[in-house]
């Protein structure tokens, strides 16, 4: 079987040889073998674990979440209980940022609206994102 190089099991999971470097230094990925020459030799459990890794940032998952459920998923023979319950916890938590960013949007919308572009002295938007008289 041939190993990966660094710059290989990278490309082969879509991401930056300085992101596997961190994820094995914080033990997201483990040590590979070295070369004869002192390369570092990964595997296809690498690559799958650096995919698995990739997918659940994308996902926006914390690095806490994503060695939780690395840790839960190396007990084959456990219940997923726990997996779903982070799942459904991140989840909660998108759609939190989700309203938020509805809120903000409904705000900034209105703000915008309120334009009429005459000049600054006029501008609502100015106005809107300016302090009252005696503040601050």
């Amino acid at each position: 079987m041939r190993h990966l190089t660094i710059g290989e099991l990278a490309r082969g999971a879509g991401t930056k040889v300085e992101t596997v470097r961190f994820y094995e230094k914080i033990g997201l990925i483990p040590a590979p073998a070295r070369t004869a020459g002192n390369y570092r030799a990964y595997g296809p459990q690498h690559l799958n674990r650096l995919s698995f890794v990739r997918r659940s940032r994308d996902l926006g998952f914390s690095l806490d979440q994503v060695r939780a459920m690395l840790d839960l998923a190396d007990e084959r023979d456990r219940s997923c209980e726990a997996i779903d319950a982070i799942a459904r916890e991140h989840l909660i938590e998108v759609e939190r940022k989700i309203a938020d960013l509805e809120a903000l949007r409904r705000e900034l919308g209105s703000i915008v609206n309120q334009c009429h572009s005459g000049t600054v002295a006029e501008c609502r938007i100015i106005e809107a994102l300016s302090p009252p008289p005696g503040a601050g």
